[in-house]
């Protein structure tokens, strides 16, 4: 990393509020750089522009050669205020790109230009860190494809819910850090376009996490407040929170006796005791298998055939460790543990930010979302479930339907009583020209585009902004000020009498694609219980039929399992399953009986 002269250790330094409040002994999360792979330079641009020191000819020789000897893989150029103007910084990763030619160079200035140094220098940081890997894999993609004769269109997911062109996203992999979950989220929006349900909560529970996300009136959840590692990345990115609970999370004891479930996962290789593969700790997947969910006779993608007597003999070792309990009841309590770390992500991201999760739907998908999702709805009192067809292939699904999307952002500073909304205009204007230009670069044919408009805003004196989305018929400062307080009232339950201010504005072009659309499946037939078996709810056993997802139609009542590829859906007693338009599975509780 190249910086400032004085600012070395802002990576080291970070933030001064600690993680653990009452832990004397948390440590912040290491730098990526090492402090003697930090180099400064002495220039210095103010605050409002001015330049205080020019980078020096001589310096930048100096800085060259130094590098040369080092030899690094990637090279990050933050310096201070570059988000008011980024010349320095230009100036000198230009220079390392000439002497360096096979080397990944990247800056804040065009990373992220915004205000915070620490935040601003972690997220570039980031961005060199898995470029040289990003770059080989586009590199290796690319020459692949064209020796296959391949003349179509190249697409990637980024974190913000669209898609970018390969040159982009080697520009800027740090845009991708969260494009995997991101894409379950753009699925799950086209698919509440389809069945009229716009308020949703979506539930992606894998092998060894679970990504949750909130979206209101099918309005994609932005935000820049994320972290990888406990390292901040303010790229925008869709608002997901992620927990360790997946299907290969292992169950264990902490302190004072109580059991665990994650974050710690056994992963694909050993995987869950039932794998047959080395694994000897009970998870998620080997507690599901003891209470009869999982079957032992029906393969899991690959083929790979669950051993029940091993998921026994792994969560019966747990049982070993506490009086009175045997196999199924210790299995029963790891999943309802798995599930109260959900509802404690799915309460962050909804009761935390003035949201009642009964106002929303829950979409659970993943291979493992379906099993348990009717008990976290049942937990939080969420109204109805929505699993989508083939939902262990959701998230690849939403990549196909995602739109392209490329995001700027722009450092500004003024408060809405000093200052004229045409002046406002023609700042975004010049974002927007440079977003179109952008995007226009990447897809050159594209003819259809559309603009999103997002301000950072807080009251004077404040040291945080909120993000607001402002709608394109915004044609004053009253009626902006106006969406920010309807914003931070939604977020806080209350207003200031104070100035507001604007630190940030942030454009998002979208140029729609085509999507296939979500109404999937095969043709009904006829027969759809497959079988029947003993499955354990509750503290007892219930004869439970087994359904063909391809062959289900009309409703199912509780208890049932519906099998399909790739995932499993759990109906438990209690509970009603109704087939909908788009041949979504719709899971309600029934009423209760009056007494």
């Amino acid at each position: 990393m190249v910086t400032t002269k004085g600012f070395k250790d802002t990576l080291e330094i970070a933030r001064t509020e600690r993680r653990e409040l009452y832990n004397i002994k948390t440590l912040k999360p290491a730098s990526l750089v090492l402090r003697r792979h930090i180099l400064e330079i002495d220039e210095r641009i103010s605050f409002d522009g001015a330049v205080v020191k020019a980078v020096d000819d001589h310096d930048v020789e100096a800085l060259l050669a130094r590098l040369v000897e080092e030899d690094p893989a990637a090279v990050a150029v933050c310096f201070l205020h570059s988000y008011v103007d980024d010349s320095h910084e230009r100036k000198v990763a230009d220079a390392i790109a000439s002497a360096l030619p096979e080397c990944f160079v990247c800056s804040s200035g065009q990373v992220l230009p915004v205000l915070r140094e620490y935040e601003r220098f972690s997220t570039t940081v980031l961005n060199a860190y898995i470029g040289p890997r990003m770059q080989q894999y586009l590199d290796s993609l690319l020459v692949q494809l064209d020796s296959r004769e391949f003349t179509g269109t190249i697409f990637l997911m980024t974190s913000n819910g669209g898609v970018v062109g390969p040159k982009r996203a080697g520009e800027f992999p740090v845009h991708t850090v969260l494009s995997g979950p991101a894409g379950g989220v753009a699925a799950a929006i086209e698919l509440g376009k389809e069945t009229g349900d716009s308020n949703l909560i979506t539930c992606d529970m894998g092998g060894t996490s679970t990504d949750v996300c909130l979206i209101e009136n099918l309005v994609r959840p932005l935000t820049t407040e994320q972290q990888v590692a406990g390292l901040p990345n303010r790229s925008p990115q869709l608002a997901i929170a992620t927990l360790g609970a997946g299907g290969g999370s292992i169950a264990w004891f902490g302190d004072g006796g109580i059991i665990e479930v994650g974050p710690r996962s056994a992963g694909a290789l050993p995987g869950p005791a039932a794998y047959g593969r080395g694994g000897e700790e009970p998870t998620v997947t080997d507690a599901n298998l003891c209470l009869g969910r999982l079957s032992p006779d029906t393969p899991l993608a690959g083929g790979l055939l669950l051993n029940e007597g091993l998921a026994r003999s792994a969560v019966g070792r747990l049982a070993l460790g506490i009086n009175q309990l045997d196999t199924e009841a210790v299995a029963d309590g790891i999943i309802k543990i798995a599930v109260a770390r959900m509802v404690s992500a799915i309460k962050e991201i909804s009761i935390s930010n003035g949201y009642d999760p009964r106002d929303f739907s829950l979409v659970a998908y993943g291979g493992a979302g379906p099993m348990h999702a009717a008990f976290i709805a049942d937990e939080i009192e969420i109204p109805s479930v929505i699993v989508p067809f083939s939902p262990g292939h959701f998230s690849a699904f939403g990549c196909l339907g995602s739109d392209l999307r490329q995001t700027f952002a722009q450092s500004c500073r003024f408060r809405l009583v000093d200052e004229n909304w045409s002046d406002i205009e023609a700042k975004l204007h010049e974002v927007e020209s440079l977003a179109m230009t952008s995007i226009k670069v990447d897809f050159p044919d594209i003819d259809s585009v559309q603009v999103e408009r997002e301000f950072g805003m807080r009251y004077v004196g404040q040291s945080w902004e909120l993000s607001v989305r402002v709608p394109r018929t915004v044609s004053s400062t009253q009626e902006l000020g106006e969406v920010f307080e309807s914003t931070y009232r939604r977020r806080y339950e209350h207003v200031h009498e104070l100035p507001i201010e604007c630190v940030e504005m942030r454009v998002t072009v979208i140029g729609p694609v085509a999507g296939p659309g979500c109404s999937l499946g095969a043709d009904v037939a006829t027969a759809p219980v497959k079988r029947t078996r003993q499955v354990y709810f509750d503290g007892a056993y219930y004869e439970t039929d087994i359904y063909d997802r391809n062959a289900l139609s009309g409703s199912v009542i509780g208890p049932a399992l519906i099998e399909e590829d790739g995932a499993l859906t759990v109906l438990p007693p209690g509970w009603r399953l109704a087939v909908g338009q788009a041949r979504e599975l719709r899971l309600q509780p029934m009423p209760k009986e009056s007494s």
